[in-house]
Parts: structure tokens; C-alpha cells; sequence
């Protein structure tokens, strides 16, 4: 065999062999994976089950607080739920979420609106922004409540970055340390400004 043979074949065997190895590096997000990341919960499975895994690990509750997991029941065109972190309370019926898995298969989207539509005001049934429509969407999903971390003190604010690509912005309730070191950590992969309205990125899965 001459050497440009060799060559050629060298070459061929090492372009199958990026091939290959381009899948597992190209994972995208899913949503219980990156709500553990960046909130600290160490809850694993389909997001339907985390609020009963939750029970006796971990407080639960129907008040929204920074840091906080917003825990959505299964429906039909969302069989296995959701979970999605709150980042900021705006007000008693309006939360900004840092999820992912929701607009686009993979994509993470930092601080977009979710609006409490129940009758009762508990956050039982929330409206949630949605990328192709630039808004909220208009469908309205069905909630278990809020999983709390157990390790934020009550009170004080997380101080953000002057211009953050992964927004923790300041809250009623203190963002712990490690939700703060997993946020900085996630934006050294993410590209792209923050915008409140929920820019989407897409990063690789680091589970």
C-alpha cells in the first residue's frame, strides 16, 4: 500500500471516529436535569415524581421563593410533568423560571414569566412564556407546588452580575451558594445575552 493510500485511509478512520463521538457531546438539556444543577435539589427521575419524592426530603408548599422548584403536574401532551426553577418572585401571582426542555427540545431559557391563573390563588394552574409565540402561552398547566431547597436562610437578596448570561436576579429569599456556583457555572457554556422576555440557548448536557 503507498503512502497516499495510507493516508486516505488513516484520514477515513479518524472522521468515523469524530462521528461517532459528536452524539454524546451534542446532548441537550432536559429539564430535571438542569432544574437539579441549578437549584440543589437532589431529586432524580421523570419530573412527575418529584413532588412525591420530595415528601420528607425536602419542604413543599404553594408560595413561590427564589430558588425554589415549581413542581408541574402530568397532562396529556406533557405526560411525564415538568420542573422548572424559580429565579425571581415578581409579585404573589407572577414568578420569572430558568428551565429548560420547554420552548425548544434542549434549550434553556433564563428568567421568562410565569403568571398564576387559578381561581384560588395558589399557583395550582400557571400560564408560562413561550418562545415561538414571544409571549405566554395560551395554554394553562396544572401544578403540585413548590419544592424548596431547606437551605436558604430567610431574607436577603442574591446580588447579580452587572451583565449576567445566566440572570439569578435579586429575590425575597437568598439564593444559596451553590445555586450561585451552578449558575456561574452554566453561564461559561451558554451563549448570548439574558433578556426578561426568555432568550433560549442551546447547551450541551453536563450530567
Amino acid at each position: 500500500m503507498n503512502f497516499k493510500a495510507l493516508a486516505a485511509r488513516f484520514a477515513l478512520v479518524v472522521s468515523c471516529g469524530l462521528m461517532t463521538a459528536t452524539p454524546a457531546a451534542a446532548q441537550f438539556w432536559q429539564c430535571v436535569t438542569f432544574a437539579r444543577s441549578v437549584s440543589g435539589i437532589e431529586i432524580r427521575g421523570n419530573a412527575n415524581t418529584w413532588w412525591s419524592q420530595a415528601e420528607g426530603r425536602y419542604e413543599r408548599g404553594h408560595t413561590p421563593k427564589a430558588g425554589s422548584v415549581l413542581a408541574f403536574s402530568p397532562t396529556s401532551r406533557m405526560r411525564v410533568g415538568h420542573v422548572a426553577m424559580v429565579s425571581k418572585v415578581v409579585s404573589d401571582r407572577e414568578v420569572l423560571l430558568t428551565h429548560a426542555n420547554w420552548s425548544r427540545p434542549g434549550a434553556v431559557e433564563t428568567n421568562v414569566r410565569a403568571v398564576d391563573v387559578s381561581d384560588a390563588g395558589d399557583w395550582s394552574m400557571v400560564k408560562v412564556w413561550y418562545g415561538p409565540q414571544g409571549g405566554l402561552g395560551t395554554s394553562a398547566y396544572p401544578t403540585k407546588g413548590f419544592i424548596y431547597s431547606g437551605h436558604a436562610p430567610a431574607g436577603g437578596t442574591l446580588d447579580a452580575p452587572a451583565q449576567p448570561s445566566f440572570q439569578m436576579a435579586s429575590a425575597t429569599r437568598t439564593v444559596t451558594a451553590t445555586q450561585r456556583a451552578n449558575a456561574a457555572q452554566l453561564a461559561s457554556v451558554q451563549h448570548g445575552p439574558t433578556d426578561p422576555r426568555g432568550i433560549f440557548t442551546l447547551v450541551n448536557e453536563a450530567n
